[in-house]
């Protein structure tokens, strides 16, 4: 029989037989997709919910998975068509109004939503989750009364649940009642002293009503170190700073923030300004730059880098950018101004005398028109320091930007699942430091540079006999749609130097392996290695990627068992508690563990063998195991920066908090901002 995954392709190619269809295993690749869907890469899984669909278009399951990958791709209208047409067929299916509440009251479809909510609620009465999406609705909705006895019943039946003040006090500050609003906050953060959100929107409320900017700064340095990934927390605490006056340390935040969100127009634009203030002129042109190649038509940002040329001396290039400026503001005299003194140091007296007349008599037709003064008037008026981000008013060029508020934003709908995300994030509130693994792809991250050293891995890069270059890492990619189509094909390819003999058997399974497991087929790129295994005995990469692959494997069985048992109770590590199970789990360990401990022989400097097997004595409790293994990791890579944080977690299972704090506070400085976060909950 032919490889399931040829046969895949096979359909996506259009070239499929009848009886080759037939041969599919709907409930196999099913399977896959929401394995594909556990781990994020929703374009893969709409691509097998796709195949499914097309061999039994009368089941319900593929249609609300696939709404699950489009929504969370923010193809709301795409998602309302697959949750409907699960209805269609299962309307008792488990969530499925739920799914299609969140997805129209994304699309600003409030009354669609609160109608899907109430059908929810009616199979699930106990959902809070529910209850406060269709509070939120109600207030999107401008049902106000029915908003608040919503909030009401919710926060009477669940006196603890936190969200259910978040939102509520973003009710109340939006009818003005800030007082209301910081009570809810307070007591969210009582509730729950990790809700960065809550931290944020006090700090925002500190800002606004009562000026206490010493609180407000207190709040966000609390939700920076809660969530220290999340780069509009830093652009928030940029501007507090700002307002304190604290120049330097807003400009390290939005730098910090530039990291994080590179393509931020936001974080160029006020950076530009701040770096303009303390005199740094060609650094604040490059921002101002990089705003205008983002955004062409960004004049307030022309108008910025207009007045840095000229104070720098580029005349020819200021005069460009104020005449850009002036064609859609004619009447802007202080820019009229500006550049007829631009042209005036440039060697166009002339130039600069018309364009100074013309500035002189702007200004006097605007003391008689007083129509035509209303931005100078807004601004005379308003001596706040920042502008909305879609306030165009030319006159606010040198204020920061910050966000509009967005009632749609601010109250947007949660759908709580256990098929969306990763299942080791979901039951700890702190997790260890992914497992390393073979990939062509990792996620650049400059806060933490890549420096892999592997002689077995350089050697094999050298033979070029793979389609891309082989990385260690535990940074992995979701795969763009082209990417998707380029491995499916690699492994066709593969398939058939295979089954002709053609070429390097052995590096022909290797590369099926690695187009198998980027495509979340992990059982079938198992497979694979094994026939590795078998030709090439002593190959260490083999055992070492085999070892990761069941424990991705492991991981995907785990929350299948989880989706399959909603309500079921969990252990500490997320393995729902059935003997079957449970025995299954300590024998794929073992496997794993045999595995690492293969390919440590083999190569006694692998530093990433001693790292992933501690990561599996750490989830068995091996505790000491875990600590020896990644005290030789970091004996053989003493900059791993993530063995250094994952130690420290075991550290501090053990009670050792002094030896958990060193290292994490080295992890934290080595990149890995979670540190942070942990040392904090430390302290409090």
């Amino acid at each position: 029989m032919k490889r399931l995954l040829y046969i895949i392709v096979l359909l996506l190619s259009c070239v499929a037989s009848l009886p080759v269809v037939a041969q599919i295993n709907t409930e196999r690749v099913m399977s896959i997709g929401r394995n594909a869907l556990q781990f994020e890469d929703y374009v893969l899984s709409i691509q097998y919910f796709n195949q499914v669909i097309k061999l039994k278009p009368y089941w319900a399951d593929p249609y609300f998975y696939r709404a699950v990958a489009k929504l969370n791709l923010d193809d709301y209208r795409g998602a309302e068509e697959d949750v409907t047409e699960c209805i269609k067929r299962n309307p008792y299916f488990n969530n499925v109004f739920y799914l299609r509440g969140v997805v129209r009251q994304s699309m600003l479809d409030y009354d669609g939503a609160i109608a899907d909510y109430k059908e929810a609620l009616i199979h699930s009465p106990a959902n809070r989750e529910l209850l406060n999406n269709l509070a939120i609705a109600y207030v999107q909705a401008e049902r106000y009364e029915l908003a608040d006895s919503t909030y009401n019943a919710l926060i009477e039946s669940y006196p603890s649940y936190a969200s259910a003040y978040i939102t509520r006090g973003q009710f109340y500050l939006m009818r003005g009642d800030t007082i209301a609003a910081r009570a809810d906050y307070n007591r969210a953060i009582e509730l729950n002293k990790n809700m960065s959100d809550a931290y944020v929107l006090r700090a925002m409320l500190s800002i606004k009503c009562d000026d206490n900017l010493d609180q407000a700064l207190l709040d966000m340095d609390m939700a920076v170190r809660l969530e220290p990934k999340r780069a509009e927390y830093y652009i928030n605490r940029a501007l507090v700073k700002y307002y304190t006056d604290d120049l330097r340390g807003a400009m390290a935040d939005y730098d910090h923030a530039q990291l994080l969100d590179p393509s931020s127009v936001m974080i160029y634009y006020n950076r530009g300004l701040l770096r303009a203030q303390v005199g740094d002129r060609n650094k604040a042109v490059e921002d101002f730059t990089e705003v205008i190649k983002r955004e062409p038509y960004n004049y307030l940002a022309v108008l910025n880098r207009a007045i840095l040329y000229d104070m720098l001396g580029k005349y020819d290039e200021a005069i460009a950018d104020f005449d850009a400026v002036l064609e859609v503001y004619p009447e802007y005299a202080e820019a009229m101004f500006s550049r007829s003194e631009a042209k005036r140091k440039n060697g166009d007296i002339r130039g600069g005398e018309r364009d100074f007349s013309l500035a002189m008599k702007l200004q006097e037709e605007q003391k008689k028109n007083p129509s035509l003064v209303v931005e100078a008037s807004e601004k005379a008026a308003d001596n706040i320091k920042a502008r909305q981000e879609s306030d165009k008013n030319i006159s606010k060029y040198d204020r920061l930007m910050v966000a509009d508020e967005d009632l749609a934003k601010a109250f947007e709908p949660k759908y709580e699942s256990k098929v969306r995300g990763r299942v080791q994030d979901r039951n700890v509130m702190v997790s260890l430091q992914p497992i390393y693994l073979l990939s062509y792809y990792e996620r650049p991250n400059e806060l933490r540079p890549t420096n892999v050293f592997c002689d077995e891995l350089d050697r094999l890069n050298e033979q070029r006999a793979l389609a891309h270059q082989l990385v260690i890492t535990n940074e992995e990619v979701v795969l763009e749609p082209n990417c998707i189509s380029e491995h499916f094909t690699s492994a066709i390819a593969y398939g058939n130097a295979i089954d002709r003999e053609q070429g390097n058997t052995l590096l022909n399974y290797l590369g099926r392996s690695i187009d198998l497991m980027l495509l979340q087929d992990y059982s079938e790129a198992m497979q694979d290695l094994e026939k590795v295994i078998a030709q090439s005995p002593g190959f260490m990469l083999a055992y070492f990627q085999r070892a990761a692959l069941r424990y991705k494997n492991l991981e995907y069985q785990r929350a299948e068992a989880a989706l399959n048992n909603n309500n079921a109770d969990v252990s500490k590590t997320g393995v729902v508690a059935t003997s079957a199970l449970l025995d299954n789990v300590r024998i794929q360990y073992d496997l794993i563990r045999q595995d690492l401990t293969r390919a440590i022989e083999l190569s006694p400097r692998f530093a990433y063998a001693y790292y992933n097997r501690a990561n599996i004595s750490f989830v068995l409790e091996r505790t000491d195991d875990a600590i020896d293994d990644y005290s030789e990791a970091l004996r053989l890579q003493p900059d791993m920066a993530d063995a250094y944080f994952n130690r420290g977690l075991a550290y501090l299972k053990k009670g050792d908090e002094n030896h958990a704090r060193e290292d994490l506070s080295r992890a934290g400085e080595l990149g890995v901002m979670a540190a942070y976060n942990l040392l904090k909950r430390m302290g409090e």
